[in-house]
């Protein structure tokens, strides 16, 4: 846990290091380089975080899916829980969780065969993640295993190996700003 700890210290001094236009053109090359992997082309529903403190901005990916008549759907969190809700406007959103981007209004849905964009503090290359620290992507990841799960970040993020547990549910693929990596 202290690893994890010292890990997400770093991530974030990393990330305030970085200015809003360097987040937003980093944000966009990634955008540009996950639009065309084929699980993002094939996806009819996306599952996707809205971004809050200097994350890998998911604006750009939002309104590329929705130009590519794609449902899209954000989280809000309800107790230990996620709930994830279709997003047809930014409108719907305002700080939730933890000052969190969260829908005030709008449907839940129940997407079982949906493409998930999830973040993440740092991975590595074997395809372990170092998320938030609250389990909530893990929690509800374990109850909806047919969900594809693509993580984004910087490449900044990527460290040689981060530390690990038997509960944490990896990714299927990282997209960065610079490469695409694949685990399974």
């Amino acid at each position: 846990m202290e690893e994890k700890r010292a890990i997400r210290k770093q991530v974030f001094a990393l990330r305030k290091a970085r200015s809003d236009e360097e987040i937003e053109k980093l944000s966009r090359e990634l955008t540009e380089r996950l639009i065309k992997i084929p699980e993002f082309q094939d996806a009819g529903q996306i599952l996707v975080y809205a971004d809050y403190n200097h994350e890998v901005m998911t604006r750009f990916l939002i309104k590329e899916a929705w130009r590519a008549g794609k449902e899209t759907a954000v989280p809000k969190v309800d107790g230990k829980d996620m709930i994830f809700y279709r997003l047809t406007d930014f409108g719907q959103l305002e700080p939730g969780y933890f000052g969190i981007p969260e829908p005030t209004e709008g449907e839940a849905v129940q997407w079982e065969k949906a493409l998930m964009i999830m973040p993440g503090v740092a991975f590595d290359r074997g395809g372990h993640r170092v998320g938030y620290g609250g389990g909530f992507y893990d929690r509800f990841l374990e109850k909806h295993p047919g969900i594809k799960k693509i993580a984004v970040a910087f490449d900044f993020q990527i460290f040689p190996e981060v530390p690990w547990e038997t509960t944490d549910i990896s990714p299927e693929i990282l997209v960065t700003e610079k490469e695409v990596i694949r685990f399974f």
